[in-house]
């Protein structure tokens, strides 16, 4: 075989290397994440809200020694503890052997997903069918939401304090909801809408019943119908619908997807693709040289807004007492600190390549991803992570072998979206975009790949070890 040319040299010596990861991954690597996925895939099951969420990822730490964090008391290094914000977001903790005062690493998730929230008197009765009014919560494509199997879940809160889980829909047993279309032989004047318009928000009205009351008189027999059993089951009336969170989420279940099983089909990826390996990277965490953080917070689709999302003081608040408890000022702590923002980016999807630019867009099967900036037209609503932070964080990739690649969602002045990072980075804290690259995001059932996924877990695991 002929020697190198000198162009040929250079070119291996200068030139980016990104590959397919499945080609360039060992087969033990395939296998640990095949393995790694199966868990993920439950997780996606039973997590289909934030609430589950945090109540799944609490029953896991609690087996991996985690316990709640109490202010006042005293914790050593090594100690795990977790921080319950109402439980609709949680935050994670390993005490490290350095003081907090000198910065921890953090990672930073959501586990919200668009979904389509039940509206305060969403119960009616047309035509002898009952139907619950929504108001959808997030970015969605409306048409996606309708003739597709959906599920209830949530909870109401009663007056006298009780609170009643709700869970209908995800065994086989049991009945699902649906929102019904036209049908094309009468769809000629919907067709004519734009495809944003093809069904409206007022139109995402969920069919739940159609049996009447057994009553020769009166109106409303349904809708009495459906209260009676829902009254009988929960013990709620009406008013009740007025202090419950309920959402309509798809009622399919994690699947593999392809031939060749390299990736994972469900709904609510986006955020949980990247929730799920910052938690369980967390709970393998032994006595880091620095405080390890994991936050698993709400709200992100809507802006982050509220007492459980990352605007608020949620984040300030649990360096501060973290600091405290080593009598630190935790304001030192965060300007020290570092910090993952684990959110997902666009994979480029075949079909529709023309709204990528292809040298800066992330691809299924490359890797983690690095999102350096996020926001929309000129960077607009983003963090720019630094040259020194993200020069930081490529070394600590390819030092561990992990496979990553870099990406923005979306050409310039077409795409754009935005992350929790613009918040953390306003406390003082380094913080750069990592996270699994998907296919139709913000859709009722989105992809990702398998190896990707893994490769999350491991940069997060390197990340705060």
């Amino acid at each position: 075989m002929s020697e190198k040319s000198m162009a040929q040299q250079l070119k291996e010596k200068l030139f980016s290397k990104s590959k397919n990861g499945r080609l360039t991954a060992s087969q033990e690597t395939l296998s640990k994440a095949e393995e790694y996925c199966q868990g993920y895939k439950s997780f996606l099951d039973n997590a289909k809200t934030e609430r589950e969420a945090v109540k799944a990822a609490i029953e896991l730490a609690e087996k991996k020694g985690f316990v709640e964090f109490i202010i006042g008391n005293k914790y050593k290094s090594g100690d795990k503890v977790y921080i319950n914000n109402r439980g609709k977001s949680v935050a994670f903790a390993v005490i490290g052997k350095e003081p907090v005062e000198k910065g921890i690493n953090i990672t930073a998730a959501h586990i919200d997903s668009p979904r389509l929230d039940l509206k305060p008197n969403p119960l009616y009765e047309e035509l002898e069918l009952a139907l619950f009014k929504t108001h959808y919560y997030g970015g969605i494509k409306k048409y996606q939401w309708t003739a597709i199997p959906l599920s209830l879940h949530g909870v109401f809160a009663l007056k006298d304090g009780s609170v009643k889980e709700v869970c209908i829909g995800e065994n086989d047993d049991e009945p699902k909801f649906v929102i019904n279309d036209l049908l094309p032989h009468l769809a000629q004047e919907q067709s004519k809408r734009t495809l944003n318009e093809g069904i409206k928000g007022e139109e995402l009205n969920v069919l739940i019943g159609s049996h009447p009351f057994r009553d020769d008189k009166g109106s409303e027999l349904v809708k009495l119908n459906i209260l009676q059993l829902l009254n009988e089951k929960y013990s709620i009336t009406e008013s009740d619908f007025l202090s419950a969170e309920l959402e309509m989420v798809p009622a399919s279940k994690a699947c593999d997807i392809g031939f060749d099983r390299t990736m994972i089909g469900a709904y609510g990826q986006d955020d949980r693709v990247c929730a799920y390996p910052a938690l369980t990277a967390i709970l393998d965490v032994e006595n880091p040289e620095k405080t390890a953080l994991a936050i698993l917070a709400d709200k992100e689709e809507v802006g982050s807004m509220g007492n459980t999302g990352l605007e608020s003081d949620f984040l300030r608040y649990i360096v501060g007492d973290l600091a405290k408890m080593q009598n630190g000022d935790g304001t030192v702590a965060l300007r020290n600190s570092k910090c993952l923002s684990a959110d997902v980016n666009a994979a480029t999807d075949p079909t529709f390549q023309e709204v990528m630019e292809k040298r800066n867009a992330s691809f299924l099967n490359y890797g983690v991803v690095i999102t350096k900036y996020t926001g929309s037209r000129g960077k607009a609503g983003t963090s720019d992570a630094s040259a020194e932070y993200v020069a930081g964080i490529r070394n600590m990739l390819d030092n561990a072998g992990i496979i990553w690649q870099s990406g923005e969602l979306g050409r310039v002045d077409l795409g754009g979206g935005g992350t929790v990072a613009q918040y953390i980075a306003n406390l003082g804290v380094d913080v750069v975009d990592l996270g699994v690259p998907v296919l139709s995001m913000h859709a009722p059932f989105e992809t990702t790949a398998k190896l990707d996924v893994y490769m999350c877990y491991r940069a997060m695991y390197e990340f705060m070890k």
